[in-house]
């Protein structure tokens, strides 16, 4: 995931730190040299990480700091503080026209995502009762019609095309459809460049100056590093952008980017691409994106995210189930496809605080595990998932061959049941039923296989 180095080494610095106890000017400035070679590392640009580290220091070494009780947690705090303030200081929403269609411009580099990104982009305003239109304005690059055709498709948002028409002519007979048929936003996908191109770039202004977009977003690949802030910064001196969405944030990126576009550029991060299905599309919240960084975790976006992407009918199902103790197989299984509808594991497990990286890798997450426990349940008679207590040895042997998973498994699978259900016992013995209300909505997943190993891992 993004940031996970810098994370791992600005952790170290303040586990450092706190082992001191009371704190020197001396002890602040080296920390704070490491600090800077952290940022320098993963990518962030020289002047940013130089004037970050200036002034948290600035900051760190007042009367008031150095003479706190607590010293090392007022320095992690003016580090959040000032980070939230490096990325924007605040989410950054979307300018809407006060005469609709309001019109978003994408541009970026040929690769960056931005065919994928605009359908993105279009589901999550089609989630918020908007009717979007894409627009195919990219007339160069074989099958880029096509694609977003696709992607169109697979959102259920139409797209708008006139094959290789001037993308001037194209803009602005989309909005004439648009006005025709109800649609208040148009996104326009706008052919990639290779580099700087000159004569592409002109092509945008004259674009831009046609059809006056409220928005344009600048797509950017955050593996591209420290070069994408330099993208950021020739695409806004000739466009003006009002923004960046910033793409592949759940790869193996320094995050060098994310930190200094807005530094650099002052605009700022408008959304996050966080995967490579179109519903992983985030808004970029700076203070949530400084907690993962200093390892403080983002329990507010995997909030929004269950609420979003999990069912709340079932979710109150299961809890109602649970509160009377009823819980079986085939809710577990609901539970499993449930949690499958949030992304990968780690993704999930990355935004619980104190979970860094080194753990993850150490806990040995395997997303397949999901589905060997799913194959388990499936592999058994609709009697057996209904009461568990029926499942003797030979139906063990059964069920383990036809799931392809072995005895021991099956054996684990039945056990941690039987442990949900009396943690849910224990629990409605001391809660009763406001305990369990609490807990509608995202029900636990109580050590539920998730490693490749085999063990437990907390559930949430």
């Amino acid at each position: 995931m993004a940031f996970d180095s810098l994370s791992e080494k600005i952790s170290g610095v303040f586990k450092r730190l706190r082992n001191k106890g009371k704190l020197t000017e001396s002890d602040v400035k080296t920390a704070m040299r490491e600090v800077r070679l952290a940022l320098l590392e993963a990518d962030v640009n020289y002047k940013v990480a130089k004037e970050f580290t200036r002034s948290v220091t600035e900051r760190a070494v007042g009367e008031s700091v150095m003479e706190s009780l607590t010293p090392a947690q007022m320095v992690v705090k003016i580090v959040n503080e000032e980070l939230v303030k490096l990325m924007g200081g605040e989410s950054s929403r979307l300018e809407f026209a006060s005469k609709p269609p309001t019109v978003i411009m994408l541009c970026g580099l040929q690769g960056s995502g931005k065919t994928t990104h605009a359908g993105k982009l279009a589901k999550m305003l089609k989630a918020q009762n908007h009717r979007p239109l894409l627009v195919a304005c990219d007339i160069y690059r074989p099958a880029a019609i096509e694609q977003l055709k696709v992607v169109g498709a697979s959102v259920e948002v139409p797209v708008f095309e006139m094959g290789k028409e001037d993308p001037v002519v194209i803009a602005r007979n989309a909005i004439r459809q648009a006005k025709d048929y109800g649609h208040d936003i148009v996104i326009l996908d706008t052919a990639g460049r290779l580099h700087i191109d000159e004569e592409l770039m002109n092509e945008l202004k004259r674009v831009k100056e046609e059809v006056n977009p409220s928005e344009i977003l600048l797509v950017i690949d955050s593996m591209t590093g420290q070069d994408a802030v330099n993208v950021a910064e020739s695409f806004n001196n000739l466009l003006e952008i009002t923004g960046v969405i910033l793409t592949k944030l759940d790869g193996d990126t320094r995050g060098g980017a994310a930190l200094s576009v807005k530094a650099v550029t002052g605009k700022p991060i408008k959304f996050s691409g966080t995967g490579e299905k179109l519903s992983d599309i985030e808004v970029f919240h700076p203070d949530r994106m400084a907690s993962r960084i200093l390892g403080m975790g983002d329990v507010l976006t995997l909030i929004e995210e269950a609420e979003s992407k999990l069912d709340q009918k079932k979710a109150e199902e299961l809890a109602d189930k649970m509160l009377h103790n009823k819980m079986d197989f085939n809710d577990l299984l609901s539970q499993f496809e449930q949690i499958q509808k949030m992304g990968p594991l780690k993704g999930i497990l990355s935004k619980i605080p104190g979970m860094n990286q080194k753990q993850l890798d150490e806990a040995n997450i395997d997303d397949r595990a999901i589905d060997w426990c799913k194959a388990i349940i499936l592999s058994m008679t609709p009697e057996e998932r209904e009461k568990p207590s029926l499942i003797n040895p030979s139906r063990k042997r059964r069920i383990a061959a036809g799931s392809g998973r072995s005895v021991e498994e099956v054996n684990r699978l039945i056990k941690q049941l039987e442990q949900m259900q009396k943690l849910m016992k224990q629990m409605n013995n001391k809660g009763g039923k406001k305990g369990m209300k609490r807990k509608k909505g995202l029900p636990g997943l109580g050590g539920t296989p998730y490693t490749s190993s085999g063990g437990g891992f907390p559930g949430f």
